[in-house]
Parts: C-alpha cells; sequence; structure tokens
C-alpha cells in the first residue's frame, strides 16, 4: 500500500472513531437531561401533593390509621401519624402545631374523635393547613369541650363501660386518666372490627385525661379552613347525630357510613382515605 493511500485509511479511522465518540457523548447528554426532566417532574409532582397529617383520637393510637396510610402512600401522598399526647387539648394542641412546623408546604390535617378538637385548634391561624377532615369528631365552636358535645345528643354509652386510675400531673398532684374496659371494648369502640384485631386495639389503647375531655376549645379553624366530615352512623362513643349536627354547623362536605362504629379508620379505611383524598385534590 502506497504511502497516501496509508494516510487516508489513517484519517478515515479517525474520522470514524471522532464521530462514533461525538454520537455516544450525544446519547448520554440526551439521557442526562432526560433523566434530569423526569426528576425534576416527579419532584414538581410531589411538591403538588400536601403532607396528610394524622391525628388519633381518645382510646387509640397512630396505628388505628395504618390501613388508611397504605392507601394515601399507594397514592404518591407523603404522611405523618403523630402521636396524641391526650393530656389537654391547649397542650396537645401546641404539640401538634410543633410536629406542623416540621412539616414543609401545604398540609391536610385529620383528626379521629377528641383528635378532631386537637386539630380544631391547632389549626387556627396556620396558612399551610388547606384543609381540615373529621373523621367520626368531635368539631368543636370556641368555648366547648368533646364532654358536653358527646352529651348534646342520646345514644353514647360510653360511660358505663370506663375504667379510671390516677397519674402524676408534671406540676404536681394527680390527674384522672381513662380507659375503656376492655372486654367491652369491642362492642363500645369497633363492634365492625374482627374480634382478633379489636382485642389488639383493646390491650394497645391509650388513656385519655379527664382534662382532655373537659377543656374548652379555645380556637375554631374551621370557621376559615375548607372543612370536610365523616359520620359513622353505629358509633357508640359519639352519637351520630351530634357528629352530623357538627359537621352541618361547620359547613362540612360530609359523608356517612351508616354501618361504621366508632373506630371507621380501622373497619372502613379506603372511605376515610377517598374522603381525605377528595379534600387534597378539591384545596390545591
Amino acid at each position: 500500500m502506497s504511502r497516501s493511500s496509508q494516510t487516508r485509511s489513517k484519517l478515515r479511522s479517525a474520522t470514524t472513531v471522532a464521530l462514533a465518540a461525538a454520537a455516544a457523548g450525544s446519547l448520554l447528554a440526551a439521557t442526562a437531561a432526560s433523566s434530569s426532566a423526569a426528576a425534576s417532574q416527579n419532584t414538581g409532582a410531589s411538591r403538588t401533593k400536601p403532607t396528610v397529617v394524622l391525628v388519633h383520637g381518645a382510646f387509640a393510637d397512630a396505628s388505628s390509621w395504618s390501613g388508611v396510610i397504605k392507601r394515601l402512600q399507594h397514592d404518591g401522598y407523603p404522611v405523618v401519624a403523630a402521636a396524641n399526647p391526650l393530656r389537654g387539648v391547649s397542650s396537645d394542641a401546641a404539640y401538634l402545631r410543633s410536629v406542623l412546623d416540621g412539616v414543609h408546604g401545604p398540609v391536610v390535617l385529620v383528626g379521629h374523635s377528641y383528635g378532631g378538637s386537637v386539630i380544631t385548634q391547632a389549626a387556627a391561624g396556620d396558612p399551610d393547613v388547606k384543609a381540615l377532615v373529621y373523621i367520626a369528631a368531635f368539631i368543636p365552636n370556641v368555648g366547648e369541650s368533646a364532654g358536653e358535645l358527646a352529651a348534646k345528643f342520646p345514644g353514647s354509652t360510653l360511660g358505663e363501660t370506663l375504667n379510671s386510675s390516677s397519674y402524676p400531673l408534671p406540676g404536681g398532684g394527680t390527674g384522672t386518666e381513662l380507659t375503656i374496659k376492655q372486654d367491652l371494648f369491642h362492642h363500645q369502640f369497633a363492634a365492625d372490627v374482627p374480634a382478633p384485631t379489636a382485642a389488639i386495639m383493646a390491650a394497645t389503647q391509650r388513656p385519655v385525661s379527664t382534662l382532655a375531655l373537659e377543656e374548652k376549645a379555645s380556637k375554631a379553624a374551621w370557621k376559615d379552613i375548607p372543612s370536610y366530615a365523616l359520620t359513622a352512623g353505629q358509633d357508640y362513643n359519639i352519637p351520630p347525630k351530634a357528629e352530623q349536627w357538627m359537621a352541618e354547623r361547620a359547613h362540612a362536605r360530609t359523608v356517612t357510613i351508616a354501618n361504621a362504629s366508632h373506630a371507621v379508620a380501622v373497619s372502613h379505611p379506603a372511605a376515610v382515605a377517598d374522603l381525605i383524598l377528595r379534600a387534597a385534590r378539591e384545596t390545591r
């Protein structure tokens, strides 16, 4: 092969390598750009979803939201299930506000039972709370307590199922806290929940201070924040008529499950999650 032929061959080889490298570089750049765009889209999508903060009530704990949490997380919503101290409306609300301070972006705040009293006070004046969702819950106005709202209509059989015990108060002295007798828990609190599950709930229930049920609300966030409510037609803790009356007064968008017990988040997690998702979509 002549020297000129060798030179041309080398030039063709060099050109081929350069073109291949350029093509590979372009492909890598395009892939990186595509990945970056996808990540940006995913991040943007997640930012459009509010964080759902769940607050349990008396005689329960955060695990009562387990079935609801699974459904919310499946739909891509960040979730925080707060541990409600159950010591008093003002102190419990102050604790919940500290939880909310650690959440960035919009919030859908959900309360069950006495947890409704807590979210009503904690959300007042918080611009990040976009919706309140009450699940078989108290929706107090200023000056009202959970105890008096439960007694407003007939139907609650809670009082005859309770045990009371003393506990030390931080500043000295003793307070009184309440639990539901374990052998009565299934019928009273969770009649539509399978018996083995109700037995676990009875064993793990958290006591509520009588102070929490007697303390009057000092704020009513539902007056300024869109509200949603689920009422339970077979609730023996809070009379269904009381739940309906409070929901109507708060102008809450309301659904009712006629055969649901007080433990509706355990027995009907899909319906509870659906209402929370509705609140999240409608109040973005």
